[in-house]
């Protein structure tokens, strides 16, 4: 059986160095066009070159997505930019539409490609066409069940890939290709500017009752008739495994630091038999996430994706560390308020994972005490006795 590999969302340089970190395999995001998150952070070109020799220097890889639904003037400077992306090294492309594959086999033949989950994948018959034309990954459409995927593994060539999703928000469309941003605000989801209408609070009107709304499932949060439970495979990694997935994939290029951190922590413990799943499965409920669902992983679970309500977390990110245990401080970067006499939980790769330290003393720049950390992005150094490293990170129960 190959290694599994876990893939995590980078969609800041600062988010890529989280995940690697707190133990992904390799990441995920975009340059400044042609991919599908418009408003992550994004890589611009030297940004994308710094940041593949940082991974090649840890052994880790970086995929690059270009998985618009091309329009024909999307074209323009595509030539150009794949040539640089095989210049700098990166391990593959992710990439939706054929044209744009057939533009990286002229180019770049050697380049290796990945099929996006947008190219909604869900049979070996693509999956076997796909790889006459020289795709070396599927990353398969959410809409599969584990038992599907068991059967589609058995009728493709050994060196084909499969990736799928494990983690994170699903759109309420089929595989992610959804009109209700271009019709609702005129930015196109499938070229990525998408504005999440699926979230918004909706109520529905009765045409003989004009000007009179009706919510249709209520909450003292609204009703939310699009909106998608999140994903959470963590139980089910050796079923995927099992099926010959081989590719385990966040999703969140949009979400923080601390969610990178937090999921990607959990996953590489549940594939590295770390901790216990009840342990886990707790630790995923400390960052923001909507209801979990195992989506169509399990096909009697299929009607189980509809969410009414806001995402919810158990714990709020408080500081992320700079600057490790040195002297009996620690150098942090403050996200949220706190104060001496709080406890804070420290989130890290290391045996230090879960444990607590009570604030008793805070400094600020200047050395300088306070009893109130409450302005977010300051600088502080916080007594502990704990060997805490650069970035680990404190979070402190809601």
């Amino acid at each position: 059986m190959k290694k599994i590999e876990l893939l995590a969302p980078a969609g800041t340089y600062t988010k890529m160095v989280t995940a690697f970190q707190f133990g992904a395999d390799a990441v995920y995001f975009a340059g400044k066009k042609f991919g599908l998150r418009a408003f992550a952070g994004n890589f611009d070109d030297d940004e994308i070159k710094t940041a593949v020799e940082y991974a090649h220097k840890l052994r880790k890889k970086v995929y690059i997505t270009i998985n618009i639904l091309a329009h024909e003037n999307d074209f323009d400077g595509l030539e150009e930019y794949i040539k640089y992306l095989q210049k700098t090294k990166v391990d593959a492309v992710i990439v939706a539409d054929l044209g744009i594959v057939s533009v990286i086999r002229k180019v770049a033949p050697k380049m290796e490609i990945h099929i996006s989950t947008q190219a909604n994948v869900l049979n070996s018959y693509a999956i076997n066409f796909l790889a006459e034309m020289g795709v070396k990954r599927i990353i398969l459409a959410r809409e599969l069940s584990v038992a599907e995927i068991k059967q589609i593994r058995a009728k493709i060539p050994d060196n084909i890939d499969l990736e799928c999703f494990v983690h994170g928000a699903m759109c309420i469309s089929y595989s992610g290709r959804c009109l209700l941003s271009n019709y609702l605000a005129g930015r196109d989801s499938n070229r990525g500017a998408c504005v999440q209408a699926c979230r918004w609070e909706y109520t529905i009107t009765e045409k003989s009752r004009k000007g009179q709304q009706y919510q249709i499932q209520e909450n003292d949060k609204g009703t939310y008739i699009l909106n998608s439970k999140d994903l959470c495979m963590i139980e089910h990694l050796g079923e995927l495994a099992d099926a010959g997935v081989t590719s385990f994939k966040i999703e969140g290029r949009m979400k923080s630091e601390y969610y990178v951190a937090n999921v990607v922590n959990a996953y590489y413990r549940a594939l590295n038999n770390k901790n216990k799943l009840d342990e886990l499965k707790l630790e995923l409920q400390k960052c923001s996430h909507r209801q979990y669902t195992t989506g169509f992983y399990f096909g009697a679970k299929d009607k189980e994706c509809l969410e009414t309500s806001m995402p919810v977390q158990t714990h709020e990110f408080m500081a992320l560390v700079l600057q490790g245990y040195n002297d009996g401080y620690i150098k942090i970067e403050q996200r949220n308020r706190f104060k001496v006499g709080d406890t804070l939980e420290i989130l890290s790769p290391s045996a230090l994972f879960n444990m607590q330290i009570l604030v008793k003393e805070i400094k600020n720049e200047n050395g300088e005490q306070i009893t109130d950390a409450k302005q977010v992005q300051s600088i502080l150094y916080l007594e502990t006795d704990l060997p805490i490293k650069q970035g680990d990170i404190l979070r402190k129960k809601i």
